[in-house]
């Protein structure tokens, strides 16, 4: 992955490591925590969020995704779920009518 990753962008001053960056953003959309509550083990947040933001206006991670998919041995397929989950009775709102039918008089 590090050929794919564009070169240190600080003349002076330290970089923060590239893998430690990338952890953190992994960290940050697996957990789903906000950007301010990365542990600080990643770096500061702002560090994170910031070569985060760069590598996706550079298209870093299309070129990572295309390398990872290449080197795969699995086809790539998407599949969608159509799964309907009924809701409870109980859930249904009180007072309006669910079926125009039963709503209708009795004949005798």
């Amino acid at each position: 992955m590090e050929p794919l990753l564009p070169p240190a962008g600080r003349a002076r001053g330290r970089w923060r490591d590239d893998r430690q960056v990338l952890e953190g953003i992994v960290f940050k959309f697996h957990t789903g925590v906000p950007w301010r509550d990365l542990p600080e083990r990643f770096g500061p947040w702002q560090t994170v969020h910031g070569r985060f933001a760069r590598w996706t206006a550079d298209g870093t991670f299309d070129r990572l995704l295309a390398a990872a998919q290449q080197r795969a041995e699995v086809d790539w397929l998407v599949a969608l779920d159509s799964t309907i989950v009924r809701a409870h009775q109980h859930t249904a709102a009180k007072g309006g009518s669910r079926n125009a039918a039963s709503d209708a008089p009795a004949a005798d």
